[in-house]
């Protein structure tokens, strides 16, 4: 592989307001490209491996690459032109109509690209003097990480103080739940004269229809 390249991973994908920011990177370096929601959307489900109950675009160039035998071998982001990325995504063909293998480098949008690298696993890369011009935002992620753990720790502690009082719930006796209910202890509810009619009443009865007799 060409040295003036630097291979990078897709670091996190956050949704922001009608866009959503890709931090691309690795251990001494990450920066962000902002793309749209659609292509943004698609990253993250690939990413999360969501299935879908029709496939989207990048899951139709996918599927066709397939039908032809291709697949996305990388993507290189090249150029940075003020805000604007631009990248390469490379192809290879091969299947039994081609005696050789065929490679294809097309000029592509870096939101397409990362997709289509991520919904096939294909490595991403980025030339050296794009690498050299952009902004680290390495602690911008980190405290970005950090927060988002916080928030999941809490709502995993609360989700276990839910789970504790519900425990706490099951943990009643059937003696306790007699008292809460207002019966004697140790007396079963059919034992219990509930003054609407028992054995005593139906005893009461029969000596009232013999006093009459």
């Amino acid at each position: 592989m060409n040295k003036d390249v630097i291979e990078v991973q897709v670091r996190a994908v956050l949704p922001l307001e009608g866009s959503f920011a890709v931090f691309l990177g690795n251990e001494t370096k990450v920066f962000v490209i902002y793309i749209d929601e659609s292509v943004g959307t698609a990253i993250s489900m690939f990413m999360r491996g969501v299935s879908k109950e029709r496939p989207l675009t990048h899951d139709l160039v996918g599927h066709l690459l397939l039908a032809f035998g291709a697949k996305v071998e990388r993507v290189v982001i090249n150029n940075i032109n003020g805000s604007v990325f631009h990248a390469r995504l490379i192809i290879s063909a091969e299947n039994e109509l081609q005696t050789t293998r065929k490679v294809i480098e097309l000029d592509a949008r870096p939101s397409d690209s990362i997709a289509m690298a991520v919904q096939q696993s294909a490595p991403i890369f980025v030339a050296k003097s794009v690498w050299d011009t952009v902004e680290d935002v390495s602690d911008t992620l980190a405290q970005i990480e950090k927060k988002g753990l916080e928030v999941q720790q809490a709502a995993e502690a609360a989700a276990e103080e839910d789970e504790d009082d519900e425990d706490d719930i099951d943990e009643f006796s059937d003696e306790d739940i007699n008292t809460i209910a207002g019966l004697e202890p140790g007396k079963s509810e059919d034992e219990y004269d509930d003054g609407f009619g028992g054995d005593d009443d139906d005893e009461e009865g029969e000596e009232w229809k013999k006093a009459d007799g």
